[in-house]
C-alpha cells in the first residue's frame, strides 16, 4: 500500500495491520494483549475508529514497538531508488567537472 497521500487513519490502519501481522497476531490476540476490544482493533484496522493516546501506547506495547512507529511511513522502494540515482549521478557529475577543471588548470599552468 502507497501512504504517500494517504491521512493518518489510514496510515495507522495499516501500520497496525501490518506489525501485527509480523508478530504473528490475531486481531483477538492483539485485542486481549493490548486489553481493548477485538471489535475496537477491527474498526482501528478499517479506519473507521481512532484511538485514545492511552490506547495506542497499549496497542504499542503488545506489538512491542514505540507508539510514534505507529505513524511512520517507510519511503517507497522505487522512490527511494530514484533519490539514490539522482544522489549518485550528481555525485559523479561533481567529481568529473573537478577532475577536468583541475585537469585545464594544470595544461594552462604548464604551458606558461
Amino acid at each position: 500500500m502507497n501512504l504517500k497521500d494517504a491521512g493518518i487513519r489510514e496510515i495507522l490502519a495499516f501500520n497496525i495491520k501490518e506489525n501485527r501481522r509480523k508478530n504473528g497476531f490475531s486481531q483477538e490476540r492483539l485485542a486481549e494483549k493490548a486489553g481493548i476490544s477485538t471489535p475496537f482493533i477491527a474498526m482501528i484496522e478499517v479506519s473507521r475508529k481512532f484511538p485514545t493516546p492511552e490506547v495506542l501506547d497499549k496497542i504499542a506495547d503488545a506489538l512491542n514497538i514505540k507508539t510514534w512507529q505507529l505513524f511512520a511511513v517507510s519511503p517507497d522502494p522505487e522512490e527511494a531508488m530514484e533519490r539514490l540515482h539522482t544522489s549518485i549521478v550528481k555525485d559523479i557529475n561533481n567529481v568529473v567537472s573537478t577532475a577536468v577543471k583541475n585537469a585545464v588548470a594544470a595544461t594552462t599552468f604548464q604551458n606558461r
